[in-house]
């Protein structure tokens, strides 16, 4: 595989992210409480059926020769994922739109930039789930397609999309001026392909790892599904509307990894 090939798909989902950013800068007013929560619940749908169809499985499908022992290397690198987020959650001070506390360790950060920081620790484990498909793609031993791996890209870029909008809508309405909340929006994306490209380094070095690191991110991602979208997609009256989304998103991706892969 071509290396133009691979860095094209690392991008796709960070221009969602800066597309749904661009919002700020042709809408007046901040997204109603039921579009985010609606918005929430997809990008929960879309991030748990990337991590089973995209991740886990062609994880298991890769270990096969193990027998009854395959799902074991799903099983370590999933849970260092959880571990990995975990950790990152504790060290990094943040704060989600739904919670008016700071989590992580004591800053002097402003509001804004925590909310910013928020975001970024959820597309870290996005990018590293594009890097480590496209890294197994190019070794030709992770059972995974060029279709697949077009599918988990464009899925987490559709779901990118509202989160773009999530993030500068916000921050505008908070008081930044609508270049600086969507420049906030963008760079909150930019480590999606910077860890996507970290990770297709990382697996190119040791393909044997490649069930691990595929399960990795896949418990990473599904941390974040746990820790923040569910709770923002449940808060308040109504909560069935990010339960609907989240069933849209996850046929969504279904279909995708299906129909390319």
């Amino acid at each position: 595989m071509d290396t133009g090939t691979i860095i094209t798909g690392l991008l796709i989902p960070f221009i969602g992210t800066a597309a749904g950013a661009a919002c700020v800068l042709f809408m007046r007013k901040e997204l109603k409480t039921g579009v985010q929560r609606a918005l929430s619940g997809f990008a929960a749908g879309v991030m748990v059926a990337a991590s089973i169809w995209s991740l886990i499985v062609p994880a298991i499908e890769q270990s096969a020769p193990m027998g009854r022992w395959a799902f074991l290397p799903a099983f370590i690198g999933f849970w260092v994922g959880i571990l990995f987020l975990l950790f990152l959650d504790h060290v990094i001070p943040h704060l989600h739109r739904s919670i008016n506390q700071a989590e992580g360790p004591k800053s002097h950060l402003t509001r804004s930039a925590m909310m910013v920081l928020a975001v970024t620790l959820h597309n870290i484990p996005e990018g590293m789930a594009v890097g480590v498909v496209y890294a197994g793609l190019r070794s030709g031993s992770a059972n995974i397609t060029s279709g697949a791996a077009m599918a988990l890209a464009l899925g987490i870029a559709i779901q990118n999309f509202p989160e773009g909008a999530i993030i500068s809508m916000p921050l505008f309405a908070e008081g930044k001026s609508k270049s600086s909340a969507f420049g906030l929006g963008v760079l909150s994306g930019a480590v999606e392909p910077v860890f996507g490209a970290l990770t297709v380094l990382i697996a190119g070095l040791v393909v044997p790892a490649m069930p691990y690191l595929l399960s990795f991110a896949a418990g990473a991602m599904l941390y974040v599904v746990v820790e923040e979208l569910i709770p923002e997609m449940s808060a308040g009256n109504h909560s069935n509307i990010g339960a609907v989304a989240f069933a849209m998103g996850f046929s969504v991706m279904m279909a995708l990894d299906v129909a390319l892969g």
